[in-house]
């Protein structure tokens, strides 16, 4: 249950939960629970082939490299499933409206992913399988952190709180009283990967610009490396040619008449 904070400063109307469910949320339910039957009813093999085991990433790398993928859509069990998809529900639906679902998505995998890559950097060598959407769901909530901060929510359902003070508590309490089979590293990672992105100003169409960026700097590089070739083989072309001018083209030494057919090749575009 949240307050839903008014314009006037006060805590405004009381709403329990964020309303209709969005649309990139709603399949993720759906994805994560059925991979649930499927690792409950089906094989063992599910949980062991990809969840996320930074042992044997490394070990037998680059055959388990779809595992920081894929682990996010695991979990261990009905609780845990269960958790995850309300905490998500609560408050990634706003965020999704807000954003875009094409945009939501692509945070919450970034984040999922920004969980297993803190975990392989710092925990490499264990062989635990982690599973669970933890990671990327803390990068959610680092989202609304920021942009909420001013929003009531009812901690246990009975103490207001603001959001800038309520999320971190709830992580923080979730640190002491989890237990030690908890990937505390994976959800670290999400939030620190959400909150990089949004402080630093990240955007989510950033990286494609980047890309098209490099490309030109790389292609204006080019061309000026070749804008300055051309210009040391004239200075050379000038040099000799002034030489033929004094001595005649035929008392020129073989390394010019040489030079001056490449040269010719070069600026005619027919040498790449």
């Amino acid at each position: 249950m949240r307050f839903n904070n008014g314009f006037s400063g006060g805590m405004g109307s009381v709403r329990i939960g964020p309303g209709a469910i969005s649309p990139v949320i709603k399949y993720l339910i759906i994805i994560n629970s059925v991979v649930l039957l499927g690792q409950l009813y089906g094989s063992n093999t599910i949980t062991a082939l990809f969840g996320l085991n930074p042992y044997l990433f490394y070990k037998d790398f680059p055959n388990y490299l779809f595992q920081p993928l894929t682990y996010m859509f695991l979990h261990g069990g009905f609780m845990h499933l269960i958790i995850n998809m309300f905490v998500l529900w609560m408050f990634g639906t706003e965020i999704e409206f807000q954003w875009g679902s094409k945009s939501f998505l692509k945070y919450y995998i970034m984040c999922g992913l920004g969980g297993a890559l803190f975990s392989l950097i710092f925990n490499y060598s264990s062989a635990n399988t982690i599973v669970g959407a933890s990671g990327a769901i803390y990068g959610v909530l680092a989202a609304y952190w920021l942009m909420f901060p001013e929003r009531y929510l009812l901690v246990f359902f009975m103490i207001p709180m603001k959001v800038r003070y309520a999320i971190p508590f709830f992580a923080v309490l979730m640190f002491l009283i989890s237990g030690p089979h908890v990937a505390h590293l994976a959800h670290l990672g999400g939030a620190v990967i959400g909150l990089a992105y949004l402080k630093l100003d990240w955007r989510l169409t950033s990286f494609p610009r980047w890309i098209k960026s490099l490309r030109f700097r790389r292609k204006s590089a080019k061309l000026e490396k070749r804008r300055q070739k051309a210009e040391d083989i004239m200075k050379r072309v000038d040099a000799i040619l002034d030489k033929i001018n004094e001595v005649g083209i035929e008392n020129i030494s073989k390394e010019d008449r040489k030079f001056l057919e490449s040269a010719s090749q070069i600026l005619s575009g027919e040498d790449k």
